[in-house]
């Protein structure tokens, strides 16, 4: 699963981050880092840009972007 299908309001962890190059270093640098948490806070009407919250603070990445990063969707104890 891709940070871009995950469900608006929906917390998941990073598994990996893809892009080559600058790119992949960029996304680092904004702290989409493998093991962290992130939670999709809205989607712009027509599906892109995504704002996220990672780290204690919000983030917004195109759709195009958040393919590119793998994650694994926590699952909540009922």
């Amino acid at each position: 699963m891709t940070l871009a299908q995950l469900a608006v309001g929906k917390t998941a962890v990073i598994k990996t981050v893809g892009g080559e190059g600058a790119l992949r270093l960029r996304f680092l640098d904004m702290g989409l880092i493998p093991k962290t948490k992130v939670k999709v806070q809205k989607v712009a009407p027509m599906g892109d840009p995504i704002q996220l919250l990672i780290r204690g603070y919000e983030l917004t990445v195109r759709r195009d972007d958040a393919e590119k990063i793998e994650i694994d969707e926590e699952q909540t104890n009922i």
